[in-house]
């Protein structure tokens, strides 16, 4: 039977007597869910024996109550359970050491997108970074990768680091937040006490995500089908194109007013028809009602990843937004793409350059000449290292 790693915590008594008498702290955010659709906060204060003292919210919020993107949130008391629920993405992004005094053992239960980019992840290498040698524990609840085991995109050059890429993973990793935890555990040779609990029966490359309803773990991932797209559009925050935020289907719709989508699909299926496979794509208009455009007709895209078509093995978002992003300049030689900093807390790297993890994309995008087949291959090459590196971590 599958289980959640909270569910397992929750169902456990062997579990549960490892945290009697000891004072733990909860990091999560409103997709921190049992299969039921219980908070898992709420779920943990009532276990009889354990003690809730403190919480820590993402990006976004512990309930998700920020619904743009970098929009930063406060600390509070929460209303219910009467504890402190610190911000990890307001006056902060890595714990104060005033943070990290009166627990001692930190139960981090959060639903990622197998994303570098996505601040989740960051946030758990930031809080594993600062209880390093304190003797502090970190318990992290696994759950599923929802983007499965696929890799897709070039390792992070460090000097592109940011908290939107904290370490030289590739774009889409396929690792749960377990397994990422692990591996950087190891990575930067942490003197930690981490602990995963792992799911029971979870079985990534036939189903990366189980028979479970889908709650936003941010607020512009509103479906399922949006972590498929994600690893790819999310570029697009790093242009001055719309990457369909102000819309019932942010991340899988895309453009900006005046483009030729025609033109510009009929070129990348030229350049590069196998990178769209597994997909279909359509153009599609629509007027966004907040962000980038607002009010405006855009010319987009919309890449459909729920049909008979879609296919996880054969499907690449991030060659296909990077077939986009080049299409886009060839037909429209005059447009600036890029937009410039800040952008997320960084005020000197291009957005484009954290977000890809290299300046290497703006220079194949200007180049004039397609150069596909040297391309994907500079991207297998990071993919096949990263593929053998990750082997030793992976719990399911």
């Amino acid at each position: 039977m599958f289980q959640l790693g909270i569910e397992r915590l929750l169902n456990e008594p062997e579990l549960q007597a490892k945290l009697v008498e000891k004072r733990l702290a909860f990091l999560g955010h409103p997709a921190s869910v049992t299969q039921s659709l219980q908070h898992s906060l709420d779920q943990l204060s009532l276990i009889k024996g354990l003690k809730v003292v403190s919480g820590f919210g993402p990006q976004h919020g512990m309930r998700g109550e920020k619904q743009d993107n970098m929009i930063e949130s406060e600390d509070y008391l929460d209303p219910q359970l009467h504890i402190p629920i610190m911000s990890l993405y307001g006056k902060v992004r890595r714990p104060t050491v005033d943070m990290l005094k009166g627990w001692d053992v930190l139960l981090i239960d959060l639903q990622d997108v197998g994303c570098r980019i996505y601040t989740f992840l960051t946030t758990l290498f930031y809080m594993m970074e600062s209880v390093n040698h304190s003797g502090q524990e970190i318990w992290v609840l696994d759950r599923p990768n929802p983007a499965g085991r696929e890799i897709e995109g070039h390792t992070l050059d460090m000097k592109f680091a940011s908290f939107v890429g904290a370490a030289p993973l590739p774009m889409r990793h396929g690792l749960t937040l377990g397994e990422a935890a692990l591996w950087y555990r190891d990575f930067k040779k942490l003197k930690i006490n981490l602990t995963v609990i792992a799911m029971n029966s979870y079985h990534p490359k036939e189903e990366p995500w189980p028979d479970l309803s889908w709650v936003n773990p941010s607020p512009n991932i509103p479906r399922l089908t949006t972590t498929r797209t994600y690893c790819g559009t999310v570029l697009l925050e790093g242009t001055n194109l719309s990457e369909g935020r102000g819309t019932t289907i942010p991340l899988e719709l895309f453009g900006a007013p005046g483009l030729s989508m025609t033109k510009i699909i009929r070129e990348m299926e030229q350049m590069a028809p196998g990178w769209l496979r597994g997909c279909m794509i359509r153009p599609a208009f629509y007027e966004p009602t907040f962000h980038k455009f607002k009010g405006e007709l855009v010319n987009g895209i919309q890449v459909h990843i729920d049909g008979p078509f879609y296919n996880a093995q054969t499907f690449r978002p991030y060659r296909l937004m990077n077939l986009f992003l080049k299409a886009t300049q060839r037909i429209h030689p005059g447009l600036e793409i890029w937009r410039q900093p800040p952008y997320e807390y960084e005020t000197k790297l291009m957005p484009i350059d954290i977000l890809s993890g290299t300046d290497k994309l703006r220079d194949w995008v200007a180049d004039s000449k397609p150069r596909i087949a040297e391309w994907d291959e500079s991207l297998l090459a990071d993919e096949n290292a990263w593929r053998e590196e990750r082997q030793a971590y992976l719990l399911y």
